[in-house]
């Protein structure tokens, strides 16, 4: 047994941030946690995080629906981040297994307290559990009728996101997908660093607000946007595009697949590298960690 990350039980209580060499420490320990799930444990959760995300999602599309020329871009966009927030909220506070944030294990694995195997398998499972938690919200959403609502209006917005996702160029997608996934690791970081759920919450929501905002990719939210504007546009009823009023472009499944994977990489790339491993080089590398003592 690792003694020595046993919890002092003789230390004051605080309600004082985590510095950040501590929640470097955190994020380490948090990753050897989820390398040890049994694969049911990992799955379930995964699905969970990927309905939460959803979640936020079709928030954020009923919070922007019927915005366009009410509001300028900017503001419309950043009440759509706001509300999107809901997912990592729920993600972190309520506890499951989303990928993005997953992204910071290779702190530990960096450490020498994960093998390359044991991280691969968490971020290949809980990627799927991911698409399939927000594929199944997406179909309950799909069959429950409420992209109908506000005469269409919601439909208009989730056709709107499917379309615009779907039809990124793939380098584009890429990069955007890098930017996300830096804000959104940011917004897990603050959050090991809080000491109670207000505090979790206010760290959570201005990097995802920032992300929304700003119009970047994160792939587990894209694993329900496009599924649900598909859905939408194979099976809404005629009176849907009646009182709809116009076309919509189609929505392109296959390139949507490509970009998933350009995303995915993305995030992965924005997570892991230009985070967790900039974090690690802070403050875990051996130089660092032979002059400190864990706490």
């Amino acid at each position: 047994m690792d003694t020595h990350r046993l919890p002092n039980l003789d230390a004051p209580f605080t309600l004082d941030a985590r510095l950040p060499d501590a929640i470097a420490l955190a994020a380490e320990d948090l990753g050897v946690k989820k390398a040890h799930y049994d694969t049911p444990t990992l799955l379930a959760l995964a699905v969970l995080a990927g309905a939460f995300i959803a979640l936020g999602g079709l928030f954020a599309t009923v919070a922007m629906s019927g915005a366009e020329g009410m509001m300028p871009y900017g503001i419309t966009r950043l009440l759509g981040g706001l509300v999107f927030s809901l997912g990592l909220v729920l993600v972190i506070v309520g506890g499951a297994q989303l990928f993005t944030g997953d992204a910071l294990m290779v702190m530990a694995w960096a450490s020498g307290r994960l093998t390359f195997r044991q991280m691969l398998r968490v971020w290949t499972l809980v990627w799927l559990g991911n698409f399939a938690g927000a594929l199944g919200t997406a179909a309950l959403v799909f069959l429950s009728g409420q992209y109908t609502f506000g005469h269409g209006a919601v439909g208009a917005t989730a056709l709107y996101f499917a379309t615009a996702k779907s039809g990124l160029p793939v380098g584009q997608a890429f990069f955007l997908g890098i930017l996300c996934n830096v804000l959104v690791c940011l917004a897990v970081w603050l959050a090991l660093g809080a000491r109670s759920v207000t505090d979790k919450i206010l760290a959570i929501t201005l990097p995802v607000s920032a992300f929304v905002a700003a119009g970047f990719e994160h792939c587990v939210a894209n694993m329900y946007f496009v599924p649900l504007g598909l859905l939408i546009q194979w099976g809404a009823p005629d009176s849907f595009w009646h009182e709809l009023g116009r076309t919509v472009p189609p929505i392109d499944a296959g390139h949507f697949l490509v970009n998933l994977g350009a995303v995915t990489l993305g995030n992965w790339i924005g997570g892991a590298v230009l985070v967790g491993a900039v974090y690690w080089f802070i403050y875990r590398r051996p130089a660092i960690r032979g002059h400190t003592a864990d706490h």
